[in-house]
């Protein structure tokens, strides 16, 4: 592996780890309701922390967005709205079919469609037909963990997932294209900044490096999943009564903003790590992203107690499904690396 794609593993281990832990600062949360906290995370990640790091590590931003067209931004902004709406489907899935079911179908989903979208729609001409089986068969191994580690998560909780067979099955049916279609929409972020690199470009243009020039993208890109997921707080508010809380405001504050400061800088420097591994940064760089985010937050389950007392059929799940993650970080390397 060259020097430029070892540095782009690297921040993406880093990015992982960072965006795995995102919401571990909930467990601290005291008094606040799920919309406060949901709310102050998305005032600071989707808007306060992307501009100002964009403001403070790109050098003439106001003359990179000047010379864009309409399109150039209405692209990347469409993809961050259905990424946000994508949010929201998340939360109702989750209600719906339990954690187990509807995380596989999600982050699988997810995981995927990011991954091959840019690869075949972007990139197909760069890579050989070698290189494109070696990284379809670290798709297949990453599909297989990311079931499995699920399939160990819901198995851990000892309890029936809420879609057991009292659920009607036209409502069944209808919970499991709802969790389809936010895991169809779930990916629309790397979208926004695979088909966002306009910007980027424009921001090179104008005289900065190719990875400083990534945080032109994410206002951009974010700006669209800022409306959906404030939109989504506001109800959470309103339904739970929750405005009266914000009186008290340590430190639960403080958690809340961590948690975007995590989530933030994970795709901050994902956005960095696409650049250094090169031209399958947005697909393969997605993937590694993803399969490192999801072994942070086993470990960081696993370090905080969570699979205390769980089975021996849940333990096994959880390490045959990290076996296999290990096994397509391995293939993903190798096809980024060809």
């Amino acid at each position: 592996m060259t020097q430029s794609g070892t540095m782009g593993l690297a921040l993406t281990i880093v990015a992982g780890a960072m965006s795995g832990n995102c919401m571990l600062p909930t467990k601290f949360v005291r008094s606040w309701k799920w919309g406060n906290v949901w709310l102050v995370f998305s005032l600071f990640s989707l808007v306060i922390l992307p501009w100002s790091l964009a403001l403070l590590l790109v050098s003439h931003l106001e003359l990179t967005y000047r010379n864009l067209s309409l399109s150039q931004f209405a692209v990347p902004i469409a993809f961050g709205a259905g990424w946000g709406i994508a949010q929201v489907l998340f939360g109702i899935s989750v209600t719906r079919l339990g954690l187990g079911i509807a995380y596989s179908i999600i982050v699988g989903l997810g995981a995927v469609l990011g991954t091959l979208v840019p690869l075949f729609i972007e990139q197909r001409h760069a890579v050989s037909i070698a290189t494109l089986y070696i990284l379809m068969g670290g798709v297949v191994l990453m599909v297989l963990g990311i079931a499995l580690t699920a399939w160990g998560g819901h198995l851990r909780e000892k309890i029936p997932e809420s879609a057991g067979p009292s659920m009607p099955r036209s409502r069944y049916v209808a919970s499991l294209t709802i969790a389809m279609l936010c895991g169809f929409m779930a990916p629309m972020l790397n979208y926004s900044f695979a088909f966002g690199q306009d910007i980027a470009s424009q921001a090179v243009a104008q005289g900065n490096s190719p990875a400083l020039a990534a945080y032109a993208v994410w206002p951009i890109a974010l700006a669209g999943g800022f409306v959906p997921n404030v939109l989504y707080s506001v109800y959470l508010l309103a339904r739970d009564r929750g405005v009266s809380a914000f009186r008290s405001s340590w430190p639960d504050l403080m958690w809340s903003t961590l948690m975007a400061v995590l989530w933030m800088g994970a795709f901050a420097l994902y956005g960095m790590s696409a650049t250094f591994l090169g031209t399958l940064g947005t697909s393969v760089g997605w993937g590694l992203f993803q399969i490192f985010m999801i072994a942070t937050a086993i470990l960081s389950g696993v370090l905080t107690g969570e699979w205390r007392g769980s089975s021996v059929r849940a333990r096994a799940c959880l390490g045959t499904g990290l076996m296999f993650l290990i096994l397509a970080t391995v293939l993903f390397t190798t096809g980024n690396s060809r």
